[in-house]
């Protein structure tokens, strides 16, 4: 196991929900490259980025403090939040993501994850809500459960499954 400290951005201020509520926002900076720095200062190798915006629009929303993040800080950075298309997939590496997060998508289409994971480095994010799985910025519940997701993706060539608990996202 591997453990990442994570930078959520919403409206380009680094913030932490409590159990996933947007309007929970707690902001710990407006400048969200300087905590990734620290987390690089203090001897991180990667850093776990969520734009939340970009999880409830179906689309990157906070590309300006990713960038920066990328232009300041030398550690790999995985991303998630809003990322649902190929075209998506290949903009966030050209700007230097190491790692692209899938979450919602792979709910809706396991076909198309599987294969950007046989082309680009891939990671499934698997949010739980009474386990079950959340999508679209934890917003709605599938009827999947979040086991038998991990399961269809367990030999499936993604780099990584991350799974998060929604009860106990920010509540330490």
């Amino acid at each position: 196991m591997e453990i990442l400290p994570a930078i959520d951005l919403k409206d380009g201020k680094a913030v932490r929900l409590t159990k996933g509520l947007m309007d929970t926002a707690k902001i710990y900076s407006d400048e969200p490259w300087q905590v990734a720095k620290k987390f690089e200062e203090l001897g991180s190798e990667w850093l776990h980025l969520v734009d939340l915006n970009g999880a409830f629009a179906g689309e990157p929303k906070n590309l300006e403090q990713i960038i920066k993040i990328r232009q300041n800080c030398n550690v790999k950075l995985e991303l998630g939040g809003g990322i649902r298309d190929e075209a998506t997939i290949k903009k966030m590496l050209e700007i230097g993501i190491d790692r692209i997060i899938l979450g919602s998508i792979a709910v809706k289409d396991a076909q198309f994850v599987k294969d950007m994971a046989s082309k680009y480095p891939i990671a499934v994010g698997i949010d739980a809500k009474n386990g079950m799985v959340a999508v679209e910025g934890w917003a709605e519940v599938s009827s999947m459960k979040a086991v038998d997701l991990a399961k269809e993706f367990a030999s499936a060539g993604v780099e990584a499954i991350i799974c998060t608990d929604i009860s106990k996202d920010g509540m330490l």
